[in-house]
């Protein structure tokens, strides 16, 4: 069984990658990775993370196999999207990153999930630019990670499944070779509360959120700056039950002020240091309230 078209319903299966050689061999200038990227500590972080994904009550899968020298496989969110029917192989807009997909796809066979699609040509997608806001909406961000003829693409693919698809420019914030993906500035912690970085939230992204009978939570802007965009990239595994870093106290005391359960751990070194937070190490496979 799979099927996702929610950012907040009951995680019943999610795969991870295992941080490989390319990534504990990767060079931080190449990649990116800040200098508070220590090599020597990201297979316990992930480990320590994948228990949290287990005590949860998640079924975790491993894709396994050559990971391309792809450091970044290990945030598995980005290289396809999980819909109701199957999965669409996104086009990474990280030039490191491309090909990535083909370990999704091999992924996806070994284990018969359907793949609907994929985005090709001169399209780019990456998958953290997009975000469930309910069962027939998805959100798409507009930035240097996805373009126009990805969002495009994605819509076609859609289409079939009566899904409405909303997309909204995303700010130029800290440039192109950084990683500012919709994600980083918005996650779902309950089925109707959002916590955002709200000075670059767009705008039509935050009346539609109101539209639809959104609680607003704000993310400290001081700590969103200071972690990366990191702070507001919080996962969640069952409505209003999350994880996320334990480096941004003030935005644990917000969601905490919100009702919303938050269990944290310390991956600052992996997830801060190569711009990928706890729902960019996942790629949820099936999320059903059941």
């Amino acid at each position: 069984m799979f099927g996702v078209s929610s950012m907040t319903a009951t995680l019943k299966k999610v795969a991870v990658k295992a941080p490989g050689q390319s990534l504990i061999k990767a060079n931080p200038k190449k990649w990116h990775y800040s200098k508070s990227f220590d090599p020597t500590l990201v297979e316990g972080i992930h480990k320590t993370f994948v228990k949290m994904l287990e005590d949860s009550g998640a079924k975790v899968y491993y894709m396994r196999g050559n990971d391309y020298n792809i450091a970044d496989s290990i945030f598995t969110y980005d290289a396809s999207l999980m819909t109701p029917r199957g999965a669409i192989l996104m086009s990474p807009g990280k030039r490191l990153r491309k090909g990535e997909q083909n370990l999704h796809k091999n992924f996806y066979h070994k284990h018969s999930i359907p793949v609907i699609g994929s985005i090709d040509q001169n399209a780019i997608a990456e998958a953290g630019d997009t975000l469930w806001l309910n069962d027939q909406t998805l959100i798409i961000g507009r930035g240097f990670r996805t373009n126009l003829d990805g969002i495009e693409q994605i819509k076609k693919l859609l289409n079939p499944q009566n899904i409405n698809v909303y997309s909204f420019d995303l700010p130029v914030y800290l440039g192109k070779s950084a990683c500012l993906h919709l994600m980083s500035l918005i996650s779902l912690v309950d089925t109707r509360k959002a916590l955002v970085c709200l000075p670059l939230l767009p705008v039509g992204l935050i009346e539609l959120l109101q539209k639809n009978d959104f609680t607003i939570i704000e993310a400290p802007f001081d700590e969103f700056k200071k972690s990366g965009t990191l702070s507001v990239n919080v996962l969640a595994t069952k409505p209003g039950e999350c994880i996320m870093l334990d480096s941004a106290p003030k935005t644990l005391g917000v969601l905490r002020r919100s009702k919303i359960s938050v269990k944290v751990f310390h991956g600052d070194p992996l997830c801060i240091a190569c711009e990928g937070g706890p729902t960019c190490l996942t790629r949820p496979l099936l999320r059903r309230n059941f």
